[in-house]
């Protein structure tokens, strides 16, 4: 976390229902995603409140890599900045909507989340297939964890025919692709539980 980081977050209470329960896994176009988190309206909070204020979520953008025949799925080691998650294995490459991602005040949320979204897929990659493009599939929560209470996951997901175009930065540790079907063997962080269940959903 980077000194007076501000991160873009919506009040919980402003959100469905659905998407903050204990658990929730919703399978969701992104119109309908867009439209309810533009009308809750969003707003940037310095990120060390933004941690310890569960009345706000934090919008993440968590982008899952696989082959187009779903047989393999992108999975990295987290080593990161956020030490809660140390050593779990994740499926989700992304990370916190910043101000940079809006470049003007009247930028819409579809915007600003776009942005984001390939500014994290940028950072994290230092090669990508570009004609493989990220599609929105839905939304995770989840109030199990610390890290979940405060965070809303915005699932989008890349289908690709040459994963090998797809080359990890220094961030994702012990990158690879691994068989879909043996994930649920690794000690996954919860996102990437729900994840996968929300790609069973769809």
């Amino acid at each position: 976390m980077t000194e007076n980081e501000t991160v873009l977050c919506i009040k919980r209470d402003l959100l469905p229902a659905s998407w903050v329960q204990q658990k929730s896994v919703v399978p969701l176009g992104l119109d309908l995603f867009i439209e309810d988190c533009s009308s809750a309206g969003f707003e940037f909070i310095n990120r060390s409140d933004a941690e310890k204020d569960t009345s706000y979520k934090q919008i993440i953008p968590y982008i899952i890599l696989q082959t187009k025949n779903l047989e393999k799925t992108a999975i990295y080691n987290r080593q990161g900045s956020e030490k809660r998650l140390h050593d779990l294995w994740s499926i989700g490459i992304g990370g916190h909507i910043n101000p940079i991602d809006r470049q003007t005040h009247n930028d819409s949320f579809l915007k600003t989340l776009t942005a984001g979204m390939e500014r994290e897929l940028a950072e994290e990659l230092e090669q990508r297939s570009r004609k493989d493009r990220p599609d929105f599939i839905g939304v995770i929560s989840e109030d199990v964890t610390d890290v979940g209470k405060v965070h809303l996951g915005a699932v989008f997901r890349i289908l690709t025919d040459t994963p090998e175009k797809f080359v990890p930065g220094s961030e994702l540790f012990q990158f690879e692709w691994e068989k879909t079907k043996n994930l649920e063997q690794l000690n996954l962080e919860l996102w990437s539980t729900l994840a996968l269940e929300l790609i069973s959903n769809i």
